[in-house]
């Protein structure tokens, strides 16, 4: 399965099909705002998805300079891939993509923390947050 599994870069899929990704993994965004969803990816400038033929299974949205710091703002991969080592993979492009010079940095969902420990993450406790109003 792993080698049927494509990576692809310098696309952004079509809105429908990141909201049905996002819905399905369970990740907390604004998917019933679709005009707000595709603002947050046409304003990401490292976009990894992963495919299984033509379907959309994963993704990795990221903000970066490529030369410092790199946001990664969203992972998801679709249940039924998950355990696959494809999340892993999505992160790997995404910091070979970025460069060696950046810093990889994500805020995690609770339900997520101990994923990014497995995978090479530390936690910080430098952080700050000011709240979106909506």
């Amino acid at each position: 399965m792993a080698d049927e599994i494509a990576y692809k870069t310098g696309m952004i899929p079509d809105i429908e099909l990141v909201i049905a990704l996002y819905i399905a993994a369970g990740l907390k965004r604004p998917v019933e705002d679709k005009e707000r969803m595709k603002k947050m990816f046409l304003n990401s400038n490292l976009v990894v998805t992963a495919w299984h033929q033509d379907v959309l299974i994963g993704i990795s949205r990221t903000m970066t300079d490529y030369g410092y710091w790199s946001y990664l703002a969203d992972l998801a991969v679709h249940p039924d891939y998950q355990k696959r080592g494809i999340g892993r993979k999505l992160i790997a492009e995404t910091k070979i993509r970025a460069g060696n010079d950046c810093t990889l940095l994500l805020l995690a969902a609770p339900s997520a923390l101990s994923y990014y420990r497995q995978v090479g993450f530390r936690n910080l406790t430098n952080a700050f947050a000011a709240d979106r109003e909506t």
